[in-house]
């Protein structure tokens, strides 16, 4: 009777320990390649997240923009399409002389057509803009501490727009209805501002994981402009809550409606700086 040798014994060994290595190497192999799918979803996932709210910021500068400035291109310049000619605003730049308001360049048929659905898509832009930002912080801190006012707060403001643009234009000779009318759009202001500020500081404690999605320089202009929105908001609402125009001798109706323009032009500003400030890949 043969009996193997040594020197089978230890080849047959040898195979064993190299096909235990394959097999090892093989599952370590497969479990780095799960790894790295699963990473590169979640990093596709990342990047169209940060792709909608990129795109849908500038949307939510240009409509605005392009409406009310359209609006008090209508009212200075075409005046013959105004049936009420009481209506009807002389040449004027707002931004800088405060010759009218918002309100009373967008309030007149027939710019409220133009107006109010375009504030209506704002609003809605607004909605999903705050939701798709809720998704890329979640993404780098589930649950941040920040996330539920930030969302609380810029839905909010999208709210307070859409009532805002429902009542604007309807009048009724009551003390207590245009109460209501000035605390929907101090309210508007109030809660854009407190979101805006929520997410810059966010994405500033979060800025060491952002580096290589965000422009670091960007996000300071956005710490800057929201910073400024909120001490000229606090010097001048005590100034604009004022009842009548006058004050100590001086007219506050220019100044009040010129702060209104450059004001909305500051807030719409911070959608388009965040256009600027995510990288595109």
């Amino acid at each position: 009777m043969l009996y193997p040798s040594n020197k089978t014994k230890i080849i047959k060994i040898r195979k064993l320990g190299n096909i235990k290595k394959n097999i090892e190497a093989e599952e370590k192999w497969a479990l780095k390649k799960e790894e790295l799918e699963k990473r590169i979803k979640r990093n596709n996932y990342l990047m169209e997240e940060i792709n909608k709210a990129r795109s849908i910021s500038i949307w939510i500068f240009i409509v605005p923009f392009v409406a009310i400035n359209t609006c008090l291109l209508l009212i200075t310049q075409f005046q013959e399409i105004f049936p009420n000619k009481e209506d009807i605003i002389h040449n004027t730049f707002p931004y800088f002389d405060g010759g009218a308001s918002i309100s009373r360049t967008v309030r007149p048929y027939p710019t409220w057509l133009i107006f109010k659905p375009s504030m209506f898509l704002t609003s809605f832009l607004l909605i999903k803009y705050w939701l798709y930002n809720k998704q890329i912080i979640n993404f780098f801190e589930t649950d941040h501490k920040n996330i539920k006012k930030i969302v609380f707060f810029g839905i909010a403001s999208a709210i307070a727009l859409t009532l805002h643009s429902i009542f604007l234009g309807i009048k009724f000779d009551n003390d207590l209805y245009k109460l209501f009318r000035r605390v929907i759009m101090l309210s508007f202001i109030i809660f854009e501002i407190v979101a805006q500020a929520y997410l810059v500081a966010t994405f500033y404690s979060l800025k060491d994981k952002l580096t290589n999605f965000i422009d670091l320089r960007i996000l300071k202009l956005k710490l800057i402009l929201v910073s400024t929105l909120i001490i000229v908001a606090i010097i001048s609402i005590p100034i604009v809550s004022l009842p009548g125009d006058i004050f100590l001798g001086f007219n506050l109706k220019f100044f009040k409606h010129g702060l209104e323009w450059d004001y909305f032009l500051g807030v719409i500003t911070f959608y388009l700086l965040t256009y600027f400030m995510w990288k595109k890949s």
